[in-house]
């Protein structure tokens, strides 16, 4: 049991990065994307075909990061192309089209012999471990952390809360919709190359709009907004469901049904998500009672 939780360790983090990503879109931004997984597929793909078809003759480590670059870029570049026509819309509308890409994504990599087409895409060298994944969910985190304590994050945050008093105030909200929707998917295909470097197959159904609502359940149970809310969403929703798995054959059966209504009362209890849009500051530990922050 503890050799498979030691293996699960590196998907947890792989998912931190998704969820954190995916935050920065959705609840920072305030903008509602269904097409997270597309972008995981686009540098997952990139990852491994640059490790098959054109891997340097570098070390591992070395190889790893360039692939997680190029996974990267091309999902940047692919959030460039989806956000600029999409992000003029607003709403369920956004959701439909970003959810419509999404799968227009998967289907050509179905459609891509290259890359394994439906058969699926092996013979991926192993080049990720629990330390690369720690580290990239260090930066990410950093990374995005410090986009929302400057003047950008200010500006990303105003739309969230309102849109047309942020435009009023001269703020060029397509502008900042665009770059937080290009970063988040840049993170998850950073993400998506770490993942096929850990699980040595890609398959264009585990990429599926599913997997979008799982990331997007993630956020919405740690809560919409919170970098903290979303590294504990992402824990406990990849955990939750091994660890039913465990818990003797009779509920082993029916986990996915107590899966399911563990999220209605977490959801019923925290409406707003465990942290809400709060983090937490473990300096605030060693105050004292009454000290200002």
């Amino acid at each position: 049991m503890f050799e498979f939780f030691l293996h699960l360790s590196p998907l947890i983090g792989i998912n931190i990065i998704l969820a954190v990503s995916l935050n920065l879109i959705n609840g920072i931004c305030g903008q509602f994307s269904l097409g997270h997984a597309g972008f995981w597929a686009v540098g997952a793909y990139t990852g491994a075909a640059y490790s098959v078809y054109g891997a340097l003759p570098l070390p591992d480590e070395l190889n790893l990061i360039i692939s997680c670059g190029l996974g990267f870029i091309a999902a940047c570049v692919a959030g460039l192309i989806i956000g600029v026509p999409c992000l003029r819309l607003r709403g369920d509308y956004l959701a439909i089209a970003t959810l419509g890409f999404g799968e227009i994504i998967r289907i050509v990599i179905m459609n891509t012999d290259a890359i394994g087409g439906p058969r699926g895409f092996s013979g991926i060298p192993k080049w990720t471990n629990l330390f690369w994944v720690s580290l990239f969910v260090v930066i990410t985190v950093v990374i995005i952390a410090n986009i929302l304590r400057g003047t950008h994050g200010r500006a990303i945050i105003s739309i969230r809360e309102d849109e047309i008093a942020a435009d009023s105030m001269g703020i060029y909200t397509f502008k900042y919709k665009t770059l937080a929707f290009v970063i988040g998917a840049g993170f998850a295909g950073l993400a998506g190359s770490l993942y096929a470097h850990y699980t040595q197959f890609l398959h264009p159904n585990g990429f599926s709009f599913m997997f979008s609502v799982i990331i997007l359940l993630m956020i919405i149970l740690g809560g919409l907004g919170s970098i903290t809310g979303s590294i504990v969403g992402a824990i406990i929703l990849t955990l939750m469901p091994e660890v039913l798995r465990f818990m003797g054959e009779t509920v082993s059966q029916w986990r996915m049904v107590i899966y399911s209504v563990l999220l209605i009362a977490l959801m019923l209890l925290r409406p707003g998500g465990i942290f809400g849009k709060h983090e937490f500051n473990p300096l605030t530990l060693f105050k004292k009672k009454g000290e200002e922050a």
